[in-house]
């Protein structure tokens, strides 16, 4: 292919399973398949041939602008459409960048106009929603510069800004002759330095840390001298004066005390001001710990059990739980948050159907012959959805094993049949997939031979069932094809009879990780077709047509999280 000179042209290269392909300004340029690509490396060369020998030979002379990378193989019609230069109507390119830690207390705001723009309206506050609504107190004015200064006397925020706060911008992009105008902006934020110390190391709620760790955290601004305070009592710690002095952002406290809680703070002077800082807490090796779920964690199912990890020499616990984090921090056994003891040996707690997409609290106290100890507040966030499958339950324990839950045993395939060319999992141990994943850790490889017969892969629910609880009204499937999969259709059957196929015939080589949403309620859906959706018993995920085997290929796809959403 011959390039001219002072021409700007659009180049893609698409990588999948072996397979490559060049593309030139949108159309295909060259292919073939590569097998010599073993490993990944930590470098990448664009412009030449990569050689980390020779550190590159085979460079073009010439300008590049825009590189991009994707987590999937395009297709010709999706580089065609990344290739077309839109216009940009809305404001862009903020400076200081969305998000940005901002360490003065003026700014110049600055972003690039969009493309029909005359004028801007800017809005700028410490509030997001009062910019987002474009409240009036947030309105700074019209103008044409695409610049302006804040933190300054006659100017927005005019005392300056305030350390430790976020201010959010916006600016709408105006045009009075275009009918289309005005074009709303994206909100934009950034924030100051706090003049407490903060990111510290060991992180707030941290478990297990090593009893001889080196604290650190980030300074508060402009702080000069820091004080530090460490104890297992946090009102002592909170109280407490006279701490340790540093001068640099870290302390060795020496070795501390195995199975502990512990509480630490920082206090930061400026030169002119102590500023007291927060109160953080870890734990040390053998404290209770490990809870199930993980501190923070989101999606949690709303049946989900709570679990924990007992101390080394605990005798009981004392459990906590509730929807408000500081009124479980302050609970005691006499408020309503206290769920009551618990045996050792007893480390888990059904809290009973919790409510969709709401936070939880929860705390244990290990109780020994000498007291009862504190414990860490643990919170959680529940799904806005029922997992039908989210495939991490899985696991590479064979039977007898009573703990054995392998994904071929409950996602039940065509091996050892001539009719069903379903495969899933892998031969040999991870048996789920850990690599090509949509969410958490595991997604399910499934393997179709479509030659004379139709692939299916059956699993029987134990939850949910009841595919009208809550309101659910959609399930929805993750999956992904490769280019080189032999194109047939996909679909989803229910109790073992009503299916409902993908809108697209060759959805296996559909590449990269895609959402399919089916309507349970739709006209010729599930429903129609006699299944009763407050008691479904199976799933299954098919290749081909149901029940009409004819000569097709082969080819791998992925699925992962099979959810119902309301």
């Amino acid at each position: 292919m011959v390039l001219e000179t002072e021409t700007w042209y659009h180049v893609a290269l698409t990588w999948d399973n072996g397979i490559y392909v060049v593309y030139v300004d949108g159309e295909q340029g060259a292919t073939g398949s590569y097998t010599g690509l073993s490993t990944i490396h930590d470098f990448a060369w664009i412009g030449n041939d990569g050689n980390p020998v020779s550190e590159g030979t085979e460079a073009f002379g010439g300008l590049l602008e825009e590189v991009r990378l994707y987590d999937h193989a395009l297709n010709s019609a999706e580089i065609q459409a990344i290739m077309t230069i839109a216009p940009l109507p809305k404001a862009s390119g903020p400076s200081p960048k969305d998000g940005a830690l901002h360490m003065d207390t003026w700014v110049n705001l600055e972003w690039r106009a969009g493309d029909f723009a005359v004028s801007h309206d800017v809005y700028i506050g410490d509030n997001f929603d009062d910019v987002n609504d474009g409240a009036p107190h947030t309105f700074v004015g019209n103008q044409t510069e695409t610049s302006i200064l804040a933190g300054f006397p006659g100017f927005a925020i005019p005392d300056g800004f305030v350390a430790g706060a976020t201010y959010y911008w916006r600016v709408d992009e105006v045009n009075e002759a275009d009918p289309n105008g005005p074009w709303i902006g994206n909100v934009w934020s950034f924030s100051l330095p706090p003049k407490t110390a903060y990111l510290p190391d060991p992180a707030d709620g941290a478990e297990f840390v090593d009893p001889d760790a080196t604290f650190s955290w980030t300074p508060g601004d402009g702080a000069k001298l820091h004080t530090f305070y460490i104890g297992d009592s946090f009102d002592e710690v909170n109280n407490a004066t006279g701490g340790a002095l540093s001068g640099t952002a870290s302390f060795d406290p020496g070795p501390l005390e195995l199975e502990k809680v512990y509480y630490w703070r920082v206090d930061e002077f400026d030169g002119i001001e102590t500023h007291k800082g927060s109160i953080w807490a870890f734990t040390t090796p053998g404290a209770v710990g490990n809870s199930q779920p993980a501190n923070g964690t989101v999606d949690v199912p709303m049946i989900a059990t709570l679990g924990w990890t007992a101390a080394d020499n605990a005798t009981s616990h004392e459990l906590y739980f509730g929807t408000d984090v500081d009124a479980v921090n302050n609970a005691t056994t006499a408020s309503p948050q206290y769920v009551g003891p618990r045996a050792l040996g007893a480390e888990s707690y059904d809290p009973g159907g919790l409510d969709w997409q709401n936070s939880y609290a929860w705390r244990v106290d290990e109780v020994y012959p000498s007291g009862t100890v504190k414990g860490l507040v643990w919170t959680f966030t529940t799904a806005d959805f029922i997992a039908v499958d989210d495939f991490e339950s899985y696991n590479d324990i064979d039977p007898p094993d009573p703990n054995s839950n392998r994904i071929f045993d409950k996602w039940i395939d065509g091996f050892g049949t001539t009719t069903n060319g379903a495969l899933v999992g892998n031969d040999l141990p991870p048996y789920a997939e850990t690599t090509i994943v949509h969410g958490g850790a595991q997604s399910m490889v499934y393997r179709y031979d479509n030659n004379l017969k139709t692939s299916e892969a059956t699993l029987t629910l134990v939850y949910p069932t009841d595919w009208t609880e809550g309101g659910v009204t959609k399930l929805v499937l993750w999956f992904r094809g490769t280019f080189a999969n032999a194109a047939d259709r996909m679909f989803v059957a229910l109790n073992g009879n009503a299916v409902a196929y993908h809108d697209n015939a060759s959805a296996t080589q559909m590449t990269g990780w895609n959402r399919w949403v089916i309507d349970l309620s739709a006209t010729g859906g599930f429903a129609d077709q006699g299944v009763n959706l407050a008691n479904v018993s199976t799933i299954t995920i098919g290749i081909g047509t149901k029940n009409s085997p004819v000569a097709g290929g082969a080819g791998t796809m992925y699925f992962d999280d099979i959810r119902l959403y309301r």
